[in-house]
Order: C-alpha cells, then sequence, then structure tokens
C-alpha cells in the first residue's frame, strides 16, 4: 500500500483528549471532525485534506483509550498518521479500524508541515519528497498488516469467518 500526502506535524504527548476534546465525544462524527486537534494546531481541521498525512513525536494518543480519537482522525481524511512512538491503545485501535500507522523514531526532526511525504505501508519505507530524505519506520507485525489489508477487525473477522 503506497500512500502520498502533505505533512502535519504534531510533537510529543498528544493525548487522546486533544485529539478530540471530552465534550465532543458524544457528538456526531460530522460534527467532531470540525474540532480534530484543533487545540494542538487550530488550522488543521480547517485546512485538513484527504490523503494528509500527520506526522508527530513520542506517545502520540496517550492518556484515555477512547476509540473515537482514531475514528476523527481517519474521519478526517488522513490517509496514515506517522509517530516516534504511540501509546499502545490508540496504535491498536488505529489497525482496527483500517488505518494505517508507522512508528518511525526521530522523523519529526526531519519533516516540517506541508512536507509531501511517500509512504510504502507494507514495507515501513517513509520518504520525505521536499527534502529527498529517506526513513524506515520500525516493522509492523504480521497480525496488524493482516488487518489492515482486511480494511479492520470488522472485515477481517468477516473474512475469517467466510463471508463475502
Amino acid at each position: 500500500m503506497e500512500i502520498r500526502g502533505r505533512c502535519w506535524k504534531f510533537g510529543d504527548n498528544i493525548p487522546t483528549d486533544r485529539i478530540v476534546k471530552s465534550e465532543l465525544v458524544f457528538r456526531p462524527m460530522a460534527e467532531i471532525v470540525k474540532h480534530v486537534l484543533e487545540t494542538c494546531n487550530p488550522d488543521f481541521p480547517l485546512k485538513v485534506k484527504p490523503g494528509d498525512v500527520i506526522v508527530a513525536g513520542k506517545h502520540f494518543g496517550q492518556s484515555s483509550g477512547r476509540a473515537i480519537a482514531t475514528k476523527a482522525v481517519k474521519a478526517t481524511g488522513v490517509s496514515c498518521v506517522i509517530a516516534e512512538t504511540f501509546a499502545r491503545t490508540f496504535y491498536r485501535n488505529g489497525f482496527e479500524i483500517g488505518m494505517p500507522l508507522l512508528e518511525c523514531p526521530g522523523i519529526t526532526a526531519h519533516v516540517n508541515d506541508g512536507d509531501l511525504l511517500m509512504i510504502d505501508v507494507d514495507n515501513g519505507t517513509i520518504v520525505n519528497e521536499t527534502t529527498n530524505q529517506r526513513f524506515q519506520a520500525k516493522p509492523t507485525p504480521p497480525f496488524l498488516m493482516e488487518m489492515l489489508q482486511a480494511g479492520g477487525l470488522i472485515p477481517m473477522a468477516g473474512r475469517l469467518a467466510g463471508e463475502p
């Protein structure tokens, strides 16, 4: 799976409550996406485009294990999230909804907002086409790659159950 998108860069220790504010979690997704990550970058919910890529520092998605955070990021049209490290629950939730996530230590020092990134999710390679730098993400466990390739946990379970 290849992805090419514009970079949105975020820092370390972004909790799920900053991805989706707690007062929004019971609102319709169409309302939630208007506020995703707005406390970190007010331009993000206004200017994010389908196919864009989030690059974040350490511990992205920490704190509560609310699945709404990953669902809201995906609903913005973001095609992939790359972080130096993820909170484990956020990481797993991403694969369960079919959203590619890659861990790539040190990458935030080499990207800026607006850089064009080419990502080969299967191989974990990331190329910053703006600077011509190449990075290697940590390998994704085979089970999670299988889940991602199926489109998430529900489609994977259906496939395993023999459903079309």
